[in-house]
């Protein structure tokens, strides 16, 4: 027996299951089936949180980013009408002219709380 089997595995003369392929036709088909359900569940739950998500962007009146990005987008081109030049950048904030009376206060609030000696050394 142990060399019909050995013939099988070296790729011998095989007994053809006469269903095989329809077996796995079937199989396939009921793994496309799942998969489809699969997608369809998701789906179904994502619309439900977007409904949640949008009740939620009313209520505080947050809007979703592509809608920032068309209105950001719509200012531009509604600046850039006219101009011959490219439109500005703005600068944030924090960047470029900072007072320097701001880092003054930092540097005396932080030798507040140092000891004696030490406050003396800074003060000079």
């Amino acid at each position: 027996g142990a060399t019909k089997d050995m013939g099988k595995m070296l790729g011998g003369d095989e007994e053809k299951d006469p269903d095989a392929a329809k077996k796995e036709e079937e199989r396939q088909e009921a793994l496309r089936q799942q998969e489809e359900e699969r997608k369809a569940k998701y789906a179904k739950m994502e619309a439900e949180r977007e409904v949640m998500r949008q009740g939620i962007r009313d209520k505080y009146g947050i809007k979703k980013k592509e809608e920032k990005e068309a209105e950001a987008q719509a200012a531009l081109e509604a600046n850039a009408e006219g101009s011959l030049t490219r439109p500005k950048k703005a600068i944030p904030p924090g960047c470029g002219d900072e007072d320097e009376e701001e880092e003054e206060s930092i540097l005396d609030t932080v030798i507040k709380y140092l000891p004696g000696p030490l406050q003396d050394m800074f003060k000079k």
